[in-house]
């Protein structure tokens, strides 16, 4: 599998976790594209559209996963907000 396919499918499989289906379905055309769909069979959501764009688009159906905050990265965000004049 190609490194394109792999970015795409990565971001597919981060949708359906974010939102609980797990029938969204990716497809690639001949030309390079990617569509996605809300399960096989059925019509796509999107036009078929380059890696990026397709990235983008998937990311923007459902919110991202609030990034998580470990007990060292506050202590530090508190020190170098100790430090600012």
């Amino acid at each position: 599998m190609s490194g394109r396919a792999t970015r795409a499918t990565s971001a597919l499989d981060r949708l359906k976790t974010r939102t609980g289906n797990p029938r969204y379905s990716m497809a690639r055309t001949g030309a390079g594209h990617f569509t996605l769909s809300d399960g096989a069979g059925e019509p796509p959501l999107c036009p078929p559209l380059e890696l990026d764009d397709f990235v983008a688009f998937v990311n923007g159906i459902a919110p991202l996963a609030p990034k998580r905050v470990s007990k060292l990265d506050i202590a530090f965000e508190k020190q170098l907000k100790k430090k600012a004049p």
